[in-house]
C-alpha cells in the first residue's frame, strides 16, 4: 500500500483490552446466578414432591391417584379451567380493544379495575361473589326461582376462575393491539375488505401468539387456584370438589405420600398442556415469520 493511500485510510479502532470491566455482569456470572435461583425456587421442591411420590409402591400410588374421588375433581378442575381460560379469551380481547381503540369517561377507572383480580385476596374474592351468587345473593335470588344455580356448583367454579384470570388475557393482548400498525387496518379497508376479513386477515394473526400467551397463563392460574373456589365451590365430593382440596385434605390427614402423588399428577398433566400450548406459539410465531 502506498504512502498516500495509508495516509488517507481511516485510522483503526481500537479492540476491547482484555482486562476491561464491564457495566453488566459476564455471561458465566449470570448463568450461575439463573441456574442458582432456579434451582432455589423451583428445582428443589420439585424434586423433593418427586422423591416423596417414589416412597409410594405402583399400586398404592396408582390407588391414590385413580381412585373415583380422584378422578371427579382432575375433570373439575382442568375442565373448568380450560373453559374459563376460553371464556377469558374472548372477553379479554374485547376489554382490551376497548381500552386501546375506544376513549370514554371513566377509562382510566376501568383500565385500574382490570387489574383488581391481581391485587384483591382471593378468599375476599371467593366471599364476594359466593354473597352475589348464593340463592339470597343479589344475582342469585333472580336466578334460583328459574332453576339456575351457581354457587355451591361446577358453574361457580368457572365463575371464579374466570375472575382470576381475565387479567392475564387482558394484560397479554393490550400491548400488542398498541403496537399494531393501524395502516395496514386502512390499507386493507381501501382494498375492499369489510371489518369481519379486515380484523380474521390483518389483526387477529397479529394477535394469535398473545391470546395464546394470556390462554395458558390464565390456564395456569386456574388448575392450581384455591382460596376463590372453595368458598363458591361447595366442596362436595364428586360434584364441586377441585384437585387442590383433595390434596389440602389428603395433608390434613397427615398422608403426605398421598398427597404428593395427586400433586405429582397435576404437574404432569398442566407441563403437558402448557408444552402444547407452547408449541403451538411457535407454531404461529414461524408462521407468520413465512408470510
Amino acid at each position: 500500500m502506498s504512502a498516500a493511500a495509508t495516509a488517507l485510510a481511516p485510522p483503526a479502532r481500537p479492540g476491547p483490552r482484555r482486562g476491561a470491566r464491564r457495566v453488566l455482569p459476564g455471561f458465566n456470572l449470570t448463568l450461575g446466578y439463573t441456574l442458582l435461583y432456579l434451582s432455589l425456587v423451583v428445582l428443589i421442591p420439585l424434586s423433593a414432591l418427586v422423591f416423596k411420590t417414589l416412597s409410594l409402591s405402583w399400586p398404592e400410588f396408582w390407588a391414590a391417584v385413580s381412585s373415583p374421588r380422584v378422578l371427579a375433581s382432575y375433570r373439575l378442575t382442568f375442565g373448568a379451567s380450560f373453559l374459563a381460560a376460553l371464556v377469558n379469551v374472548v372477553t379479554g380481547l374485547l376489554v382490551a380493544w376497548v381500552l386501546v381503540r375506544y376513549e370514554f369517561p371513566g377509562k382510566k377507572i376501568a383500565d385500574a379495575l382490570v387489574d383488581l383480580p391481581f391485587a384483591l385476596p382471593t378468599a375476599v374474592a371467593g366471599i364476594a361473589l359466593t354473597a352475589i351468587l348464593a340463592g339470597n345473593g343479589w344475582i342469585g335470588q333472580f336466578l334460583e326461582p328459574h332453576g339456575i344455580q351457581i354457587a355451591f356448583q361446577p358453574a361457580g367454579v368457572v365463575v371464579a376462575l374466570i375472575f382470576i384470570g381475565l387479567p392475564f388475557v387482558v394484560r397479554t393482548v393490550q400491548p400488542v393491539l398498541e403496537d399494531t400498525e393501524k395502516e395496514l387496518e386502512e390499507a386493507a379497508a381501501c382494498l375492499g375488505a369489510n371489518r369481519w376479513q379486515t380484523f380474521w386477515r390483518v389483526i387477529f394473526p397479529a394477535i394469535a401468539p398473545a391470546l395464546l400467551t394470556g390462554f395458558a397463563m390464565a390456564f395456569a392460574r386456574a388448575v392450581g387456584e384455591y382460596g376463590s373456589v372453595i368458598f363458591i365451590a361447595g366442596n362436595m365430593p364428586m360434584v364441586s370438589e377441585i384437585t387442590p382440596l383433595i390434596i389440602i385434605g389428603k395433608l390434613e390427614q397427615y398422608d403426605y405420600a398421598g398427597a404428593t402423588a395427586v400433586a405429582s399428577v397435576m404437574l404432569l398433566i398442566s407441563f403437558v398442556l402448557l408444552l402444547v400450548i407452547n408449541g403451538l406459539q411457535t407454531w404461529q410465531r414461524r408462521r407468520m415469520g413465512g408470510v
